[in-house]
């Protein structure tokens, strides 16, 4: 809010985003509005200064605790669009890093091998396109791609309309969407229309991602801070990789890899979470798909997967 003098008097204006409206000449009333305003600045600042003091202190707790799980370039990606209320909204966090939300909710850690990745995918939904323009320059004149590039300059993408970006580590980002079920439907695949933004890339077998019951939890990164992930439901999760470990198109490592998380993310359900394959929360996948959960428990013969038990502070 500000005050500016016009030949009439002075009025007090109310500036969101880019848009300013005047809400009155000075006066008793508008003088109260913006000391009230300018008094509520005060204490959330202060506020905002001291918990980002706390966070700052709990951070090495949390690492000498070995509660960081998930990569810190994951995290700040994850951030970020969180930051414009995407996350759980247009965007889920889908793949590997889906299972350090798992893992949390339940108490404890997938092994290792199971939770290697080097990208972070999101599941864009598009059914109702978000305009950004209002919120940032760099948002507006770059869309997703342009977030992505405040968390580190040196993503990049392959060229224009590009699913993928990578940084110089070699870390990818996948934006990715559902194929559409009629071949000739153009799938919603942009969030925006800015003109460097990522383009979805379609995929089968995603729609069932896309309408499934979601899930967040609050996970640690490496350097010891919180993020919220936002996923789909760890069922849908165990399902889906347990019929992409069915497709002869897939490679056998890949198959093997799915196969290996669809047991362990089931058996982790199940056991630790009380969730049910049954439950009709289900019913939005095929029955096909669903039938898979009898192939998700280990039989006793096998080796057990490999889940340990965490200790967690009662947060």
């Amino acid at each position: 809010m500000r005050w500016v003098s016009r030949k009439s008097g002075e009025y007090l204006l109310r500036k969101i985003n880019k848009q300013e409206k005047s809400l009155g000449p000075r006066s008793a009333d508008t003088a109260r509005i913006i000391e009230a305003f300018e008094k509520g600045r005060a204490e959330n600042t202060d506020r905002l200064q001291g918990l980002a003091q706390r966070l700052n202190e709990l951070a090495p707790i949390n690492r000498a605790m070995g509660l960081g799980r998930i990569p810190k370039i994951a995290a700040r990606i994850i951030r970020a669009y969180d930051e414009l209320d995407l996350v759980g909204k247009q965007i889920l966090i889908v793949g590997t890093n889906a299972m350090f939300a798992y893992e949390a909710a339940a108490g404890v850690h997938f092994s290792s091998d199971l939770l290697a990745t080097g990208d972070v995918d999101l599941l864009l939904d598009a059914r109702r396109q978000l305009r950004l323009a209002a919120v940032d320059r760099t948002v507006s004149e770059n869309g997703l791609f342009g977030v992505l590039r405040r968390v580190d300059t040196s993503f990049a993408t392959r060229g224009r309309g590009d699913f993928r970006a990578s940084n110089r580590d070699g870390y990818l980002v996948d934006l990715i969407c559902p194929q559409p079920k009629d071949p000739l439907r153009e799938a919603p695949n942009r969030l925006t229309d800015a003109v460097d933004d990522f383009v979805a890339a379609e995929i089968k077998g995603l729609a069932w991602l896309a309408n499934a019951p979601r899930y967040s939890e609050c996970v640690i990164d490496d350097d010891g801070f919180p993020v919220q992930i936002a996923t789909i439901d760890p069922r849908v999760f165990a399902l889906h990789k347990a019929w992409l470990a069915e497709q002869d198109d897939r490679s056998a490592l890949k198959r093997h890899r799915d196969r290996s998380q669809a047991e362990a993310v089931g058996e982790m359900s199940k056991k630790y979470l009380n969730l049910s394959f049954d439950s009709h929360q289900l019913a939005v996948l095929p029955a096909a798909i669903r039938r898979l959960s009898d192939r998700l428990v280990p039989k006793p013969s096998s080796e057990p997967i490999e889940i340990k038990r965490s200790t967690r502070p009662d947060w």
